[in-house]
């Protein structure tokens, strides 16, 4: 029997019509588990926390559950499983690069460097640097800490800018570095710092979980703008596209919105209280023309 040769074109045309347009690295891998996972953190309250009862919740992960619907949809799977797996600041990078969460939902700021390593979508919240300290504190800049420590959390963006800031103006502040937020929060309420720096949505959420909140302030100018977005791998195109347009959806048709003043202006779990946080003009501004591109 002869061998029948395809020209090259046809050949071609037929092999590319046996793979399925959103073919991946992250989305195989979706397709094949039905399963989507998502990186939350423990306490970036109101963004990715756990609830009373140690439940995933937040602003970022409700985001989250969205793209994962139009995820599903894409996929024209029947069902798709979610998956949570809780990191923190030190390996949340690392949960998205070795392909262990698909999504990382939280409180994460887009930068150059990161961006080497992983990608991100859409930001869902602009923030900036600021100081907690005791309601006693006269501190009110960052040059009033010098002589004084200051906390910061590990592999943060406040940490680096506060690092450097420290040595461009010679501040003699001690940097002290802790393992999660909680835990800088902590130190300040037990004077161990005079104060802890991150982004100040964070130190808000912080302190309304805490047993007595009044006794904490935020103070200070901003020292760094910082979009916050969700966190996603660099080896998929398609995949960080159906995330981009996702949040391009919720955004202009006024879900995301809905959303922000859920998390942000009602009442939140564990106990019920409201954060009172009026959208800032940074992020209304930058929704307008809502992208994945930000100021460096």
């Amino acid at each position: 029997m002869p061998v029948i040769r395809l020209p090259l074109v046809t050949a071609c045309l037929l092999a590319c019509a046996t793979t399925p347009a959103w073919s991946g690295a992250v989305l195989d891998r979706i397709k094949s588990k039905a399963t989507l996972v998502i990186a939350h953190r423990e306490a970036s309250v109101p963004f990715s926390y756990l609830d009373g009862h140690k439940k995933p919740v937040g602003f970022a992960v409700e985001l989250c559950q969205r793209v994962a619907e139009a995820v599903k949809k894409k996929l024209a799977l029947p069902a798709l499983k979610l998956d949570y797996v809780m990191v923190t600041t030190a390996d949340r990078l690392a949960a998205i690069t070795e392909g262990r969460a698909d999504l990382e939902c939280s409180s994460t700021t887009n930068t150059a460097e990161r961006r080497q390593q992983v990608s991100f979508t859409v930001p869902h919240y602009i923030t900036g640097t600021r100081y907690m300290v005791r309601a006693d504190s006269p501190v009110q800049l960052l040059a009033e800490f010098q002589g004084k420590k200051l906390a910061s959390t590990k592999t943060t963006a406040p940490l680096k800018a506060i690092d450097k800031a420290n040595r461009d103006l010679l501040l003699g502040i001690t940097i002290v570095e802790a393992p999660e937020h909680v835990k800088a929060v902590e130190m300040v309420e037990k004077g161990e710092v005079d104060g802890f720096a991150m982004d100040d949505v964070l130190l808000y959420g912080l302190m309304s979980g805490r047993p007595e909140p009044a006794k904490l302030k935020v103070v200070g100018k901003f020292l760094t703008i910082e979009p916050l977005a969700i966190m996603l791998s660099k080896d998929d195109a398609e995949f960080k596209r159906i995330v981009d347009d996702e949040m391009k959806r919720l955004i202009r048709g006024g879900d995301a919105g809905k959303l922000y003043e859920r998390w942000f202006q009602q009442p939140i779990p564990p106990k019920s209280t409201a954060l009172n946080l009026p959208m800032n003009y940074l992020l209304r501004d930058f929704w307008k023309y809502p992208t994945d591109i930000v100021p460096q």
